[in-house]
């Protein structure tokens, strides 16, 4: 370990920003991986509620030591706790997806976030998209329909939370950009981390039971990976361009291709690699263009 993070301080930015968004990515997948896990002995909806309090349980004392009580003040509460609203609604529908979908399919599907983040901020922020920005999201969705596949008859009824998963998360992406204006990134962290585990404590009540004693290291570890890839994906676009950190981040469907067939037996389907290739093909132009 000291030897990788030796050369990662010996190469230039942008390839220490690009291997620190790799490990962020694995540490995102394997929190999806242990989601799925999960999955079948919890509700989606008390799995968010465990990941949003141990991930509050790991950054409060470093919230607190970075920036102390005067930097997590709040100037636009309002805007927090939309922000965590949004938050909550992408994780409880992604999870849900991630536990009741094949899993690269359901990793896949989550990648349509850029597709609507451009409408969102040409209508919210004043954005402007020339044609190429709207073919991208043509051709986008375009693959969301050849990995649903509608005319066989087979759409898994789960593909819509994560389609509304990724639908709000790019309602977090322009909700953090105007909180961004004002706000310290601390205070966003850790006001979304308070308001998050509030709202997902409520539904968790109507589908509780305890967890298993050999779930809380997976729930645990759950919410620990989250928040290191956080830190990690952060630092990554700290040090280096974006155009050398977004591209790491379609790894994970390699990731959630192999974790899919050796870990849960499930096969990848041509319809899952063409309908991936296209929407992969489109939110990477649309991050290139950003």
């Amino acid at each position: 370990m000291s030897a990788l993070l030796a050369r990662i301080r010996a190469s230039g930015p942008n390839a220490r920003g690009a291997m620190w968004a790799l490990m962020a990515t694995l540490c995102f997948g394997a929190m999806d991986a242990l989601v799925k896990f999960a999955g079948g002995s919890l509700h989606p909806l008390q799995i968010a509620f465990f990941r949003c309090l141990f991930a509050l349980v790991a950054t409060l004392p470093w919230l607190l030591y970075a920036a102390g009580p005067a930097g997590l003040r709040p100037r636009r509460m309002g805007g927090h706790l939309l922000r965590a609203l949004f938050g909550y609604a992408a994780m409880a529908s992604g999870f849900a997806a991630l536990a009741n979908m094949n899993f690269a399919d359901a990793v896949a599907l989550g990648y349509v976030r850029p597709l609507f983040l451009v409408p969102l901020a040409v209508m919210l922020l004043g954005e402007r998209a020339n044609w190429g920005r709207w073919a991208a999201i043509a051709v986008g969705f375009a693959g969301v329909v050849v990995m649903l596949r509608p005319g066989a008859g087979i759409v898994d009824p789960y593909a819509g939370l994560a389609l509304l998963s990724g639908f709000f998360v790019a309602c977090v992406s322009v909700t953090m950009k105007r909180l961004a204006e004002t706000e310290r990134p601390e205070a966003i962290l850790f006001w979304f981390s308070i308001f998050a585990s509030a709202l997902a404590f409520g539904p968790a009540l109507f589908v509780w039971r305890w967890p298993e004693p050999w779930l809380w290291p997976v729930l645990l570890a759950m919410g620990l990976l989250g928040t290191l890839g956080q830190y990690l994906i952060v630092r990554a676009y700290r040090i280096a361009e974006a155009t050398a950190v977004d591209p790491v981040d379609y790894t994970r469907l390699v990731f959630a291709a192999a974790v899919g067939v050796f870990a849960f037996g499930e096969s990848l389907t041509m319809s899952t690699a063409a309908g991936a290739a296209l929407i992969v093909v489109s939110t990477f132009y649309l991050a290139r263009r950003r």
